[in-house]
């Protein structure tokens, strides 16, 4: 489909109330870039692996079917499915202790006060990890753990480039030297903690992240233009990065230079992967379905439910999760509990069916949602820094839900 063409409902989307609910998602969606609050933007939805809805809505710059997107946090799931999949294989455990896979996380120390610096009060597990509850900050939070990462040249977007770091080992040794916000399991501070899984992924499967991924989620997905760059010959495909100031829409980054089109030093599990519309699709598609697509199964029914529901106790998390979530993810934090890479909803807050959707999303607004009980996805990608701008999921979750309610 061409850059602007806008909605496709195709054949077998049911009722009137399915395709009312899903116009006005996608009406919405547009009005965002009519008003240009978003340089452009497109919406994939689909139920039990079928492609029910496709829109792709041009404004200040061209979308299309082909187009590729900066996911950065979108990166997050993919990897936390990756360490489930270790899981279910039987070569790891959530609560395997990280120092146990990478020796320099045995050296923890804990910042608590002024005062210094203490212990851990527990070891950081895998678990941790993945539900952004180990004490790991990133390059911009603005507090001292922050300062130490950029004075060791860990800034957030860059540092996978710079062969100083060493790879991800050199990346590891350098974030276990910074004291932890608070003891593993203490609370919830979004960082660099899926990246550390990358090592995890690395060392446990003896292959690179980016292969692992390759082999076990995206080629038996058909997802081929998900990777740690762009593919080879696709600068015109790659769009640009924008932002918004003083109300004019302004380019940060241009496609077709983008530095997505080069492979990094090193792949970041936190926010490296660039990805289409319809592969992220197939992804969630995996999810919403239990775990297979397409005849190929790729993780269990249990991995699923292990991967999308709330993980552990919610009570130390819950207030730095929904503080997040209301402003990170450009939408109300209430009603939802930390789940493996991503986040849970605990409610219908969002219309019938919503009760156990697994989210997150990207630092450039993309954003989408599996809801496993009633066989749905929906992904949305668009390129507006910062996340959160735009209240998108607020806005599309109740009519799409309303659409899938008559279905």
């Amino acid at each position: 489909m061409a850059a602007g063409l806008g909605l496709t409902l195709w054949p077998g989307t049911g009722s009137a109330q399915v395709r009312d609910g899903w116009e006005q998602a996608s009406q919405a969606l547009k009005a965002f870039v009519d008003d240009g609050s978003l340089p452009f933007a497109s919406i994939r939805v689909a139920r039990h692996g079928e492609t029910l809805l496709e829109a792709f809505h041009g404004g200040a710059g061209p979308v299309a079917a082909d187009s590729l997107f900066r996911i950065y946090s979108m990166t997050k799931p993919v990897v936390a499915a990756a360490v489930v999949l270790l899981c279910e294989e039987g070569r790891l455990s959530l609560e395997t202790p990280v120092g146990d896979i990478i020796p320099a996380f045995t050296r923890l120390t804990v910042a608590v006060d002024e005062a210094g610096n203490t212990e851990p009060a527990r070891p950081m597990t895998v678990a941790h990890l993945l539900t952004h509850s180990s004490g790991i900050s990133n390059s911009w939070n603005g507090d001292a753990a922050s300062r130490a990462y950029r004075e060791a040249g860990l800034d957030a977007g860059t540092w996978m480039f710079n062969p100083a770091i060493g790879g991800l080992e050199g990346f590891a040794e350098k974030i276990a030297a910074v004291p932890l916000r608070f003891h593993p399991g203490d609370g919830w501070l979004y960082g660099y903690s899926l990246d550390i899984a990358g090592l995890v992924i690395q060392r446990v499967s003896g292959q690179s992240l980016g292969s692992y991924l390759r082999a076990r989620l995206f080629d038996p997905l058909g997802m081929r233009d998900t990777g740690f760059s762009a593919p080879a010959d696709s600068a015109a495909r790659m769009t640009d990065l924008w932002t918004v100031r003083n109300g004019a829409a302004i380019v940060v980054e241009r496609g077709a230079t983008s530095a997505s089109l080069r492979a990094p030093q090193t792949e970041s599990g936190s926010a490296g992967l660039v990805s289409s519309l319809g592969d992220y699709g197939r992804f969630a598609d995996m999810l919403a379905c239990g775990g297979a697509l397409g005849g190929v199964t790729v993780m269990t029914p249990e991995s699923v439910t292990l991967m999308t529901s709330a993980y552990g106790p919610q009570d130390k998390v819950a207030a730095g999760l929904t503080r997040f979530a209301a402003v990170g993810l450009g939408g109300s934090g209430a009603g939802l509990a930390q789940a493996l890479g991503g986040v849970s909803t605990l409610t219908d807050v969002a219309g019938p069916g919503s009760r156990g959707e697994y989210s997150w999303g990207g630092a450039a607004s993309t954003t989408f949602w599996a809801a496993p009980d009633i066989g749905l996805s929906v992904v949305v990608m668009t390129q507006r820094l910062p996340s959160g701008s735009v209240p998108l999921r607020d806005t599309l979750r109740p009519l799409i839900y309303q659409g899938a309610g008559g279905a």
